[in-house]
């Protein structure tokens, strides 16, 4: 087991799954059997917290903003719906990605179940490429939820990318960042792995807090995927994952949640209490 995976003064450890799906665009019953196949499994092997890729009802690779449009559905539609039925069910919490429509406005969107109900839902706040034809941007900070498990934070894909983001939820007190994601791959160096799954893992060290990436599989209308599904211990480095091959996978890691509170890197060294916010100058724009 990662030191980042012991429970420090007797903590208890908290089961978290990761599953990397086989999405298909346009075919929302075959993704949401997917998920539910996915949670069911993770639950078998005693997860607590599941996360699920993003926009997993639609799939991703859009012809337009027409098609995104007919798969979209509300937070209470038949994939929250399902989500929140799997997680009373096995008792556990589901953090997921789905295709929203929401008083008229198409989002790439996040939701959080637990065995009460929905818990919260964020709205993708960074949009990467042709999303911004598809979607309609959130305006409202990542949320950290207080559950029975622990406070987890939510983000998709591209909002991972800005260290500014990442570090609002760490200072909000989020033991855990879940993420949902579609990475696309892309041309990697001989010897090298995905710069993205680098980012969970600097956002997880950053921050001293774990980080739940996960990431889908299976190629869609000519794109392929990182598939870099993984869970990452405050320390930055991998606890299970991550994947790197296509097709599906469910990953389990035992993860003391209370250590992330600690944001001491040694004795002398604080992650947050070391920041120099007199000199950053981050208001400033380009």
């Amino acid at each position: 087991m990662s030191p980042s995976a012991r429970p420090r003064d007797g903590g208890a450890l908290t089961r978290v799954a990761v599953a990397q799906l086989p999405l298909r665009v346009g075919d929302p019953e075959a993704n949401r059997a997917a998920a539910a196949e996915a949670v069911a499994e993770a639950a078998a092997a005693g997860a607590r917290l599941v996360v699920l890729p993003e926009l997993v009802n639609s799939g991703y690779v859009f012809t337009g903003a027409e098609e995104a449009r007919g798969l979209a559905e509300p937070a209470d539609g038949p994939t929250v719906t399902e989500w929140g039925r799997l997680a009373e069910d096995h008792d556990l919490v589901v953090v997921g990605g789905f295709c929203e429509l929401a008083e008229g406005v198409v989002r790439n969107s996040q939701v959080m179940v637990d065995p009460t109900g929905t818990r919260a839902v964020y709205r993708k706040a960074h949009l990467w490429h042709d999303e911004q034809d598809v979607f309609a941007p959130g305006d409202a900070a990542a949320p950290v939820v207080d559950t029975a498990l622990g406070r987890i934070a939510m983000m998709v894909c591209y909002d991972l990318e800005f260290p500014e983001w990442v570090r609002a939820v760490g200072l909000a007190g989020a033991d855990l960042l879940a993420v949902s994601t579609n990475w696309p791959v892309s041309p990697v160096p001989a010897g090298e792995r995905s710069v993205l799954v680098a980012h969970a893992q600097v956002a997880a060290a950053a921050n001293r807090m774990f980080v739940a990436v996960a990431d889908r599989c299976a190629a869609e209308r000519g794109v392929g995927w990182v598939c870099g599904t993984s869970v990452i211990g405050p320390d930055g480095y991998p606890l299970a994952g991550p994947v790197l091959r296509d097709g599906p996978a469910v990953l389990v890691a035992d993860c003391d949640l209370a250590a992330a509170r600690d944001k001491a890197t040694g004795p002398r060294n604080d992650v947050h209490r070391d920041r120099r916010t007199d000199l950053y100058g981050i208001s400033r724009t380009c």
